[in-house]
């Protein structure tokens, strides 16, 4: 009867780390380039009582054996990577990403950090930067005196400068594309980390070898579908509920019992 107790416990704590994940997709629905996440299960190891294929007689054997689960556990959270909504903003320095590709970033400790994120500003040095102040790599510095700034879907920067009539090309933006992106890791700040299980990052221009195309102006909303999580939200509370129900009926078995 323990049994029951350990397997239900474990149920109860499988969908409370999806709940987890579903708690935390709602929170970041209106998230720039968020990526709802999920989870996957796997059962337990068994407990083989009779195996099967067991003698049962000189010629016969067991068709079945006898095992019992021991419950479940959350073996990998997963992240879908599909497009987002596209927003207009008007911003000529924020950048939708139309496609695969994530912008590389700079992080302070040197290393180089990726994300869906566009919303794109200007430091005291003129160079394009997060909202957290981390500089978009290859940098783009824009000069003081720029009138406009154009980005093309290529990545192509181009600044309109006073008395000039065509405008100056600042550089181009690049992009980096991972074999599993899956793999990547969440560093919060709507930032991802190169792992082994991503592969390496590759670099290219907007549109070429697969990568997606930029749009200037717009932003990547999160692809948090609020009505889906709704659902999977109630169904696991479900799920939760039964379980719970599973140890008091274990509990009320084991009252029982001490009463013989």
């Amino acid at each position: 009867m323990l049994r029951s107790l350990w397997i239900a416990k474990t149920g109860m704590e499988g969908q409370q780390n999806k709940l987890d994940t579903i708690s935390n997709n709602l929170a970041n629905v209106g998230t720039n380039g968020f990526k709802r996440g999920g989870v996957v299960f796997e059962d337990l190891m068994y407990q083989n009582l009779r195996p099967a294929g067991s003698a049962t007689s000189e010629q016969t054997q067991l068709p079945t054996g006898l095992q019992v689960g021991l419950g479940v556990r959350t073996a990998a959270s997963t992240r879908n990577f599909t497009q987002g909504a596209l927003q207009n903003t008007g911003n000529n320095l924020d950048i939708a990403i139309a496609g695969q590709g994530f912008f590389q970033i700079q992080l302070p400790d040197g290393s180089t950090g990726y994300t869906r994120d566009g919303s794109f500003q200007l430091d005291a040095g003129g160079q394009m930067v997060t909202s957290a102040g981390y500089v978009l790599q290859p940098g783009i510095t824009v000069p003081a005196n720029a009138t406009a700034v154009t980005i093309a879907t290529n990545g192509t920067v181009q600044a309109t400068l006073p008395g000039q009539v065509q405008p100056q090309a600042l550089g181009q933006i690049q992009l980096a594309s991972f074999i599993n992106p899956a793999g990547l890791e969440s560093r919060g700040g709507n930032l991802f980390a190169e792992t082994a299980s991503s592969g390496t990052a590759n670099a290219s221009a907007p549109g070429n070898n697969g990568m997606g195309t930029l749009k200037n102006g717009f932003l990547e909303g999160s692809n948090v579908n609020v009505v889906e999580e709704l659902v999977s939200m109630i169904a696991t509370q479900r799920a939760y509920e039964l379980n719970s129900k599973a140890i008091q009926t274990s509990d009320q078995m084991l009252q029982k019992l001490g009463q013989l």
